[in-house]
């Protein structure tokens, strides 16, 4: 009561008047399927379909379902008389038609077989195998070969228990029969997503072009005509044996730039990110289908040379060098600064340069990225420096009861006819507690085992760094 005492007139008016507002009712729900995919290799299907419940007990059958579904997944859910209608019993039924299993449903029933020659054999079937077919004829046994020798094998009807295709089937209970409006929601795998990502480099290396787009493949068993789609990026708990992880794409503010009304709207969803195509689309089954999610101009990069060696325990012979690869990497920030700013699924991103003296584009690396929040930073390692060799050699090491000394000599050579920054990153793990005693460039500590040195070296010439180094414990 205090804290309305010192309300104002005008708020509380206002909030009487907020209380007093009638609530939006939610849009009735239509016929259709709606698909959330998540990059794990599963979706959630949810679809509503009239059905017929023509007693207060009935035998449904809901068709069309995907051939790899969770049957414990599946929830029914009458949207008629949700509070009257409950399921009884539900099976899922995939004994679908085969030749073998018609044959196996017709053992002691009628059967007429054709064979390439034209002889008609009508009978009893009595059994089969794959070599062979044995029937009781009228006052006659046969034993017509199997496979290459029958042409044609007629039966009389489709029997129980034999499906064209996987069906749900529920014994369902309902206080007001007739024609419902119901909402069937089950998971499935064979269905995933994935974000790829093209990059285009300027002609400096200071700025690229990022374009996404969402390949989703299906291979659940099962088509969706004019489907709501949803995808969903993040690391969602299963509680199942592990299965191979896939990649995936982006939306918000730069995808409604580039794709306008048909793009993917991005928003946070739990812990995860969810992004919802704006316009129902087609999912046959065992098809890959893309679509564009985002594009973004200009986006500022750095090109960064690193030069990080592993080091190396065995002796090398006469004539073999002791130098190492120099990494190229593209840097850049998730930022609105920079033209993104949104959360990116993890994907594989390729990295692409324009050639100037023709105007086509040359593939020049690719990495992957992980799940990545908006203003983090992203380091695409894209292929190793033809024209630059680092070296690094151990010049001296002393050593005595819980001490070692080691001197270090690292030369980078520089082949390229222009200047070039390398940043050079060391790991010092010999031991416990080490400490520089000695460098020739300053040095900036990244963590408890890592430092790192940005050395300038000239065109085609070659810069060093040493230091000393001593170990304790």
């Amino acid at each position: 009561m205090r804290y309305f005492s010192r309300m104002t007139r005008p708020a509380a008016m206002m909030m009487l008047l907020l209380a007093a507002a009638p609530v939006r009712a939610a849009a009735p729900p239509k016929e259709g399927v709606s698909l959330t995919v998540y990059n794990q290799n599963f979706a959630v299907v949810k679809e509503v379909r009239t059905l017929k419940l023509p007693e207060k007990v009935s035998t449904v059958q809901f068709r069309d379902v995907a051939k790899k579904i969770d049957p414990t997944s599946v929830h029914f859910k009458s949207l008629t008389d949700p509070q009257g209608t409950t399921v009884l019993e539900q099976n899922y039924e995939f004994d679908l038609v085969s030749a073998d299993k018609l044959l196996d449903k017709y053992i002691d029933r009628a059967i007429a077989v054709v064979t390439k020659d034209g002889r008609k054999y009508d009978g009893t079937l009595l059994s089969f195998d794959p070599a062979q077919l044995v029937i009781q004829g009228r006052g006659s046994l046969y034993m017509v070969q199997r496979p290459d020798n029958v042409q044609n094998i007629e039966f009389g009807k489709l029997p129980e228990g034999l499906l064209t295709r996987p069906t749900l089937v529920w014994k369902v209970a309902s206080a007001r029969p007739g024609d419902h409006l119901t909402q069937v929601t089950y998971q499935t795998t064979g269905l995933s997503w994935q974000a790829d990502y093209s990059a285009v480099v300027s002609p400096d290396d200071t700025k690229m072009d990022l374009s996404g787009w969402v390949t989703l493949t299906n291979q659940c068993g099962a088509g969706f005509k004019d489907a709501k789609l949803k995808l969903m990026a993040g690391d969602v708990r299963r509680i199942q044996p592990p299965v191979q992880r896939r990649a995936v794409m982006f939306g918000a503010d730069a995808a409604k730039a580039g794709a306008g009304e048909r793009g993917f709207q991005e928003k946070t969803f739990f812990e995860y990110h969810m992004y919802t195509l704006d316009r129902p689309t087609t999912v046959n089954d065992n098809q890959i289908k893309q679509v564009e999610l985002l594009t973004a101009a200009d986006v500022p990069v750095t090109k960064r040379y690193v030069f990080e060696p592993g080091g190396r325990y065995w002796h090398r012979r006469y004539g073999q060098s002791n130098t190492y690869k120099v990494n190229v990497f593209i840097e850049f920030k998730n930022s609105k600064e920079a033209r993104l700013g949104m959360p990116l699924p993890k994907g594989k991103v390729r990295c692409y340069k324009r050639d100037a003296d023709d105007g086509d584009l040359e593939f020049v690396g690719e990495d992957r990225i992980d799940h990545t929040p908006k203003d983090e930073e992203l380091k695409l390692y894209v292929g190793d420096a033809f024209d630059i060799v680092g070296e690094k050699t151990v010049t001296d090491r002393k050593q005595e009861k819980r001490w070692r000394q080691e001197k270090i000599k690292i030369e980078i050579r520089n082949h390229k006819n222009e200047a070039v920054t390398v940043l050079v990153r060391e790991h010092l793990t010999r031991g416990g507690q080490w400490s520089i005693t000695a460098k020739s460039h300053p040095f900036k500590k990244i963590d408890a085992t890592t430092i790192e040195f940005a050395l300038p070296v000239p065109a085609d010439g070659k810069a060093q760094v040493t230091y000393t180094v001593d170990y304790r414990w």
